[in-house]
């Protein structure tokens, strides 16, 4: 979710539900240990419950990294050994690592040693290029499992590290969830949560069923709407089911105090786009934002009119 979900996108997302856990966009080890660290990490406290995604293969600066996001406040450490694009192959993380469980395993120790107030967890693809998926995902599992891992997020799809784009890795290699319940059968003490291809709340719960979790990843950017009824539905919350309007309303201060501080409109709002979508009202919506939002001075008016455009087309259709 690199470029998603930033600290904008998990303060909205957080509307939509209390309970999820929410993850940060992938960040390496190098960029947290020298880079700008309140612009990489910094985060709302009505976030929380959230997670630092981490992406490096050195145990050593992966190590550092997390004991400095676990300082920040983080709530869990995801170590990411799924991501295929060419900047992860590069820098020998991601999805590549697949191919070095052991080693895997040794940044998994390290990072967890620098940081024990915190889970460190693991986030996996089923395998890469020509490996054989159930070898290829229990043995990173084991190796990770003796060193006491015991969360793992399975994106149930292999990885092709060449010949397929990281966008075409997202759809094209065949999905196998069978293979993670397989998975959660034989190793029953552990923590196995599903991503990959889950369309909406009904085909997550469905294909997750026996599983410790799902995890929503485009499904929830694209179409955040899906967030609506996790609170009810997952976690038995009895709390009346947010609209659509009312979090758009629940950000409006987070939305006042960022742009007192020179954030732009456009920054937040990009995050909101597929709000409405499929329901009466969508396009105009994602239009209002999309031309009003990136100009120069655009405050919470242009939210304000795109509701009041969206609750008259709403009204007309019902």
């Amino acid at each position: 979710m690199m470029d998603w979900t930033d600290r904008h996108c998990r303060a909205f997302h957080r509307t939509l539900t209390r309970e999820a856990l929410l993850y940060s966009e992938m960040l390496t080890a190098d960029a947290i240990i020298h880079g700008d660290r309140e612009r990489l990490l910094g985060f709302s406290d009505m976030e929380h419950p959230v997670a630092l995604q981490l992406g490096g293969s050195d145990p050593a600066k992966m190590a550092q990294a997390a004991r400095i996001g676990a300082d920040w406040g983080y709530d869990e450490i995801n170590l990411n050994i799924g991501c295929p694009s060419d900047r992860v192959q590069s820098g020998r993380f991601g999805a590549c690592l697949m191919l070095e469980p052991e080693l895997v395993a040794r940044v998994w120790a390290a990072t967890q040693a620098s940081a024990p107030q915190v889970q460190v967890t693991i986030k996996c693809r089923i395998g890469v290029d020509e490996q054989t998926p159930r070898d290829a995902l229990f043995a990173l599992v084991d190796a990770c499992a003796r060193e006491g891992c015991i969360s793992f997020t399975v994106h149930a799809r292999k990885a092709w590290l060449s010949g397929l784009s990281p966008k075409e890795n997202r759809d094209v290699p065949p999905l196998d969830y069978e293979l993670v319940r397989t998975l959660k059968r034989e190793r029953p003490n552990l923590e196995i949560i599903l991503n990959g291809g889950l369309r909406d709340l009904d085909h997550a719960l469905a294909e997750g069923e026996g599983l410790d979790g799902v995890m929503l990843g485009r499904a929830a950017y694209q179409t955040p709407a899906v967030l609506l009824d996790v609170d009810a539905r997952v976690f038995g919350s009895e709390a009346p089911v947010m609209t659509r309007q009312a979090a758009v309303e629940a950000y409006f201060p987070y939305i006042e105090r960022n742009l007192a501080v020179g954030v732009s409109l456009q920054a937040m709002t990009r995050h909101m786009l597929g709000l409405f979508a499929s329901q009466p009202g969508g396009r105009l919506w994602r239009r209002v934002l999309s031309e009003r939002g990136v100009r120069a001075g655009a405050g919470l008016e242009v939210l304000g009119d795109a509701l009041a455009e969206v609750s008259h087309l709403r009204t007309q259709a019902a």
